[in-house]
């Protein structure tokens, strides 16, 4: 019998192998709970590195701690730089030094409420200050700006801070520690409201002192004076246009006529200020109670002004006096654009214009409308334009003009050629009167626009008179589509003549 302790004999290398091969595959898995492969060792691999295999669990890995981690989001270090370039930007402004492409990465993130001592005269980059401007405003009108977001952005804000400001209470170095920022950007000034100072109670004995020495009067006429321009102004030297308007809005129950005086101190100090700006291209002052007086300190420095084009003193107080000293600012000016509408004008003032325009060449728009010129006045403007040869646009609606201004209009259509627009409603023209201005249109090849609303002219005088102006306006959409096919009889012989 075969000893029972005798061990079996080895199996052969070949069987050993065989069993091997046969033997199914082993999976390690990693002991780490991150997302690593498991690893699947072959059945042919040698005992040895099976071995091994089996022991690795007992060996110590390093694993990343971000499972998502991976080499390919490491950031650039020209990226670092970026972040910490937008991340001090305030204490420490490095743009110019970096070139053009990373200029812009950090123009891109720029936060747009830095202080404006910072960015105002260092970046240029129009959409950096158009986030500015619309994190700012909901409403942004760029064209009324000149196509510009940075002028748009310190325009308004300049506009925010004169509206704003309190005299008397308000720190003058608010406005002017701006002037720095902005002097190169800003050319228009718009401003609807100027706030008075703040009126302290004054002590008993004082309104007795006032009483004795008579000059209550002087000290509440000072009292109301608005914020003065003249200092901002004479620092912006690239401003074109001063729009103003003295008066408060949303006062609302603490209500005073006082609110809304244009005193008399604050004329002389806008006077000074406009003579002095040199650059001034358009003056509005609307809304101010501007009388007669002045109106006429306010001309007065315009005289031989250098570059001024458009006067608007509409819906004032200025009557026949104010309208002179206009008519006088015509003929010692280049003025372009002059708007006198809603004020006191009658007679005496329109004949003063109408002798003014008739020896003028510069002047294409005059606005006298909500005045009372009166036929005395319509007709002194109708005998100027059968000389004028400048003026395009003329508005005399709401004038009390009746047929007699009708028939003398009638007769200068046929001479003028220049009067492009003409402004008539509102008047007692009549029945004959509108026939009269028909028969005139008839020979007039050059108006386009015809106002004849509310001012009686039969309906039929007024289809007719519309007709006419169609006929004008196609004739002229014509010369400007081929304006070689519309030659002057007289060029046109000298042409013929020159080829024979």
């Amino acid at each position: 019998m075969p000893d029972s302790a005798t061990p079996p004999a080895p199996e052969s290398a070949s069987q050993s192998s065989f069993s091997i091969q046969h033997q199914p595959s082993m999976t390690v898995q990693s002991p780490s709970p991150g997302p690593m492969p498991s690893k699947t060792i072959p059945s042919t691999v040698p005992p040895l590195i099976k071995s091994k295999a089996h022991n690795a669990h007992r060996m110590r890995r390093i694993i990343a701690e971000d499972s998502e981690w991976s080499l390919a989001i490491v950031p650039l270090l020209t990226e670092l730089c970026i972040q910490h370039i937008v991340k001090n930007f305030q204490n420490n402004p490095i743009l110019k030094q970096l070139l053009p492409e990373h200029q812009q990465k950090v123009l891109s993130h720029l936060p747009p409420d830095l202080p404006l001592k910072v960015t105002a005269n260092l970046i240029d980059d129009e959409s950096y200050w158009h986030r500015c401007c619309t994190k700012r405003w909901p409403v942004c009108h760029v064209a009324r700006h000149g196509g510009s977001w940075k002028r748009m952005f310190f325009e308004r804000h300049l506009e925010s801070l004169l509206k704003l400001f309190i005299p008397g209470t308000t720190d003058p170095r608010v406005i002017l520690d701006l002037l720095p920022l902005c002097r190169n950007y800003v050319r228009r000034i718009n401003v609807d409201q100027f706030l008075p100072p703040v009126r302290m109670p004054a002590p008993p004995h004082a309104a007795e002192d006032q009483s004795d020495s008579g000059s209550e009067g002087e000290r509440e006429e000072s009292i109301k004076d608005h914020y003065q321009l003249q200092e901002l102004v004479t620092g912006l030297k690239y401003l074109e246009e001063l729009d103003l308007v003295y008066g408060v809005k949303d006062c609302g129950m603490n209500f005073e006529w006082n609110l809304f005086l244009f005193t008399f101190h604050d004329c002389l100090s806008l006077a000074a200020t406009i003579k002095a700006c040199h650059t001034l291209k358009i003056f509005r002052l609307t809304r101010s109670k501007v009388d007669d007086d002045k109106a006429r300190i306010l001309i007065r420095s315009l005289l031989d002004h250098p570059a001024l084009e458009e006067l608007d003193l509409s819906h004032n107080l200025i009557g026949d006096r104010g309208a002179r000293a206009a008519a006088k600012l015509m003929r010692h000016s280049r003025l372009r654009v002059l708007n006198l509408a809603n004020n006191q004008v009658r007679a005496p003032g329109a004949q003063s214009l109408g002798h003014a325009l008739a020896h003028n060449t510069n002047l294409v728009s005059l606005n006298l409308h909500l005045n009372c010129i009166e036929n005395e006045g319509g007709q002194a403007i109708a005998y100027a334009l059968q000389t004028n040869k400048c003026l395009t646009t003329l508005h005399l609606g709401g004038n009390e003009l009746s047929e007699p201004t009708a028939t003398l209009l009638s007769q200068v259509f046929a001479i003028n050629t220049t009067l492009i627009s003409l402004n008539l409603s509102c008047n007692h023209i009549g029945l004959d009167g509108g026939k009269q201005l028909l028969e005139g249109m008839s020979d007039n090849k050059t108006i386009l626009e015809f106002d004849l609303r509310l001012s009686d002219v039969s309906q039929e005088s007024e289809y007719l008179i519309g007709q006419a102006l169609h006929a004008n306006r196609e004739a002229a959409r014509q010369r400007t589509l081929n304006p070689g096919h519309f030659m002057s009889p007289i060029t046109a012989n000298c042409a013929e003549n020159s080829v024979g």
